[in-house]
């Protein structure tokens, strides 16, 4: 019993500052969230209970929450599977031996540690559209580039070019993934008369599926709460936040927009609270689908 109670006092003694942090910091602060989203709340005048008009809002009469949900998906339906499929590519290239291994790892590795922000200040200078390094590379070609950032066909688009950029940290669990194959087993299918592709079908791809699944439900929830690239994009480029003409008005910039610059804070706490049943519900969704692909050793 003496040990039992020894257990559990270092469990709390490493566990407890965590614990209060979370609750704090986090559990607290979210209650609070779900309140306000049952509010009207400036900031100035204390919260007035109003139910569900917040949500009704948000959701029949705000002009830009439809778009930003539009835009939000379509970046969330082509980054994450190119974003998977970069980094598994790149996992499979940096896992065959190699002089120069570490180099070819560490080089595709550390464009991750660079801040958002920094990233985009770099791709704002590539994709300018006046005198840009991108275009003026194109224009030598004889090709007029196109307006990368003040289009509203492109910006969006240049925007998903820009995130692919940070996959060093996907890359480096699937690489961790794939060395932890065992050899065995692609000797057996390769015996078996299993090409390049049948070992990466039958072998490599069922063997790391739980590593692609775990990268696949991080990969989504990243994608539907995107803000510090799309701000940041607005500030490099000279255009407004969200701009041009809303084309690249993410969910989460409309939020922070609702609730820091316009400070209706009742109906960006709803915001964040549908956003969180959106995650959650495709979270769970994963969950039961992976049922159907995801293998692990037993």
């Amino acid at each position: 019993m003496n040990n039992r109670r020894a257990l559990h006092l270092w469990f709390w003694l490493f566990a407890g500052p965590a614990v209060l942090g979370f609750a704090a910091f986090s559990l607290l602060p979210m209650l609070e969230s779900l309140w306000l989203s049952f509010c009207r709340y400036d900031i100035v005048n204390p919260p007035e209970f109003v139910g569900l008009k917040n949500y009704h809002y948000v959701l029949t009469a705000d002009p830009a929450f439809w778009p930003a949900v539009k835009v939000t998906a379509i970046f969330a339906l082509a980054n994450v599977p190119v974003a998977l499929a970069t980094a598994l590519l790149l996992a499979m290239l940096l896992a065959q031996p190699n002089r120069f291994q570490g180099f070819y790892r560490s080089v595709f590795f550390l464009p991750s540690l660079l801040p958002q922000t920094a990233s985009v200040a770099i791709f704002a200078y590539i994709f300018n559209p006046d005198g840009g390094l991108l275009n003026t590379l194109l224009a030598r070609a004889g090709v007029e580039g196109p307006a990368w950032t003040s289009s509203t066909t492109w910006a969006l688009p240049t925007l998903l070019i820009i995130s692919l950029w940070g996959f060093g940290h996907a890359m480096l669990i699937m690489l961790g993934a794939v060395q932890s194959v065992p050899r065995d087993l692609y000797e057996a299918a390769h015996l078996d008369g299993a090409g390049v592709w049948g070992r990466f079908r039958h072998v490599t791809l069922p063997m790391i599926s739980p590593v692609l699944f775990f990268n696949l439900v991080m990969g989504v929830i990243g994608a539907l709460k995107v803000f510090d690239l799309a701000y940041a994009f607005g500030a490099a480029t000279g255009q407004t936040p969200g701009g041009p003409a809303r084309a690249t008005l993410f969910y989460g910039l409309h939020l922070y927009q609702k609730a820091f610059n316009y400070f209706h804070l009742g109906p960006a706490s709803a915001m964040a609270w549908l956003l969180f049943a959106v995650i959650l519900a495709l979270t769970a969704f994963n969950f039961l689908a992976a049922k159907r692909w995801v293998h692990y050793e037993r």
